[in-house]
């Protein structure tokens, strides 16, 4: 029940991750392509100190519910500052903007913790899946609000976005005050953090004891390099945010797609995505999780080449690249419950933001690279830069993880 202003929180995000990249390039606000990224760069740049900070303080405190109280109230706030006149100028909305997202992530370390301390290592996958199921569920409610909000029967006005943004993340806090409570004790990831290295000694016996005796060594005996999963990590972001920044409104310019269809086609994305979450569920604990994240990495190249091919050769480009969308929503959706749990495994108690920080490095760079080459060379090749980039993170968690 505690996930439930979270579900609201998302409802609010998947509505706006759509509508304010499109509102900026609008004459009411006046920006560019180029703005966009500037936006979003800078918004994500702004947020790496903050959620490492958001990390360390939470888990220094002991305390987590009070900085998602912070992050909900704080959206509210700022989403209805959007609605005022001022708000219409380019620079501060810009600036109200990366104001909100540093405020934002004050929820993520804080959430990650809770999951990782309510529940016993077994059920991490499933806590995380259930957790970004449901609130992937917000995401695409809100980008079904989207849809409806943009079609000729109700046609809201950007005014009425914003008002019903902060409306929802007024429930949210609402319902986390009265839902949400720090956990008692807190030695889950410390456990988990024992037993990995544990089991890593008790590898090294049993491979050097084989030796001794003349036994062929099975399997594959090389602990876990948490430097090259960050180096991964960065990439994936980094390729992520590089192909997907730009892309509303290379759906509102080349492909000519009316707004409520740009968000029908992010409804397939959210939908692919939803089916992953509980897809991964209680299957990650019988899997190899740095193989499948491999795998996925590749999957996930592979399917921006093909929305090239699509692109280039008009074979129907719009339902090709939703069905090309919902598939990267499913890669995604299982690579994240697998690497976020890899992440709680490695990184120490304390440093809980260096997960949310490895990401924000590479999305924020991803962000502003994204519609700068898009709007330098064209849509294609940034695409392509971007599958390359897929390609890169493959090779190094392949290599080195």
């Amino acid at each position: 029940m505690w996930r439930l202003g979270f579900f609201f929180h998302e409802i609010a995000f998947g509505l706006l991750s759509v509508f304010i990249p499109l509102y900026l390039v609008t004459p009411a606000i006046g920006g560019s392509l180029v703005d966009v990224g500037i936006m979003v760069s800078l918004a994500l740049f702004c947020s790496i100190p903050a959620s490492f900070f958001w990390g360390y303080i939470c888990d220094k405190t002991r305390r987590y519910k009070r900085y998602i109280l912070l992050s909900f109230f704080s959206s509210m706030v700022i989403l209805f500052l959007f609605t005022l006149p001022f708000a219409q100028n380019r620079v501060v909305f810009i600036l109200l903007y990366v104001l909100m997202s540093v405020l934002h992530v004050a929820h993520e370390a804080p959430k990650n913790v809770l999951i990782a301390e309510h529940y016993s290592r077994e059920d991490w996958e499933w806590s995380y899946s259930f957790y970004e199921g449901l609130t992937e569920v917000g995401w695409f409610l809100g980008l079904v609000l989207g849809l409806f909000a943009f079609s000729s029967v109700i046609g809201f006005t950007a005014t009425g976005i914003f008002y019903l943004c902060s409306s929802l993340n007024l429930v949210a806090v609402l319902l986390s005050i009265f839902l949400i409570a720090d956990p008692l004790m807190i030695f889950e990831r410390r456990l988990a953090g024992i037993e990995r290295k544990l089991d890593f000694t008790f590898r090294g016996v049993e491979t050097a004891s084989r030796m001794l005796d003349g036994l062929p060594v099975e399997g594959r005996f090389r602990k876990d390099s948490f430097f090259s999963f960050g180096i991964g990590l960065v990439l994936f972001s980094l390729a992520s945010s590089l192909f997907f920044t730009p892309l509303p409104v290379f759906f509102s310019t080349t492909l000519s797609l009316p707004t409520s269809m740009i968000f029908l086609v992010y409804m397939l994305n959210s939908g692919g995505a939803l089916f992953g979450y509980f897809f991964i569920g209680r299957r990650a604990r019988t899997i190899d999780a740095t193989k499948q994240m491999q795998r996925l990495v590749l999957l996930r190249g592979i399917l921006v080449f093909l929305l090239i091919g699509v692109v280039q050769l008009v074979f129907y480009p719009t339902a090709m690249a939703g069905l090309i969308l919902c598939l990267m929503g499913f890669a995604y959706a299982v690579y994240y419950i697998l690497m976020i749990s890899l992440s709680m495994e490695l990184i120490p108690a304390g440093k809980t933001g260096l997960f949310d920080v490895l990401i924000g490095i590479g999305a924020a760079t991803g962000s502003f690279l994204g519609p700068y080459l898009a709007q330098m060379l064209g849509y294609l090749p940034q695409f392509i830069i971007a599958g390359v980039v897929f390609l890169a993170a493959f090779v190094i968690l392949k290599l080195f993880s």
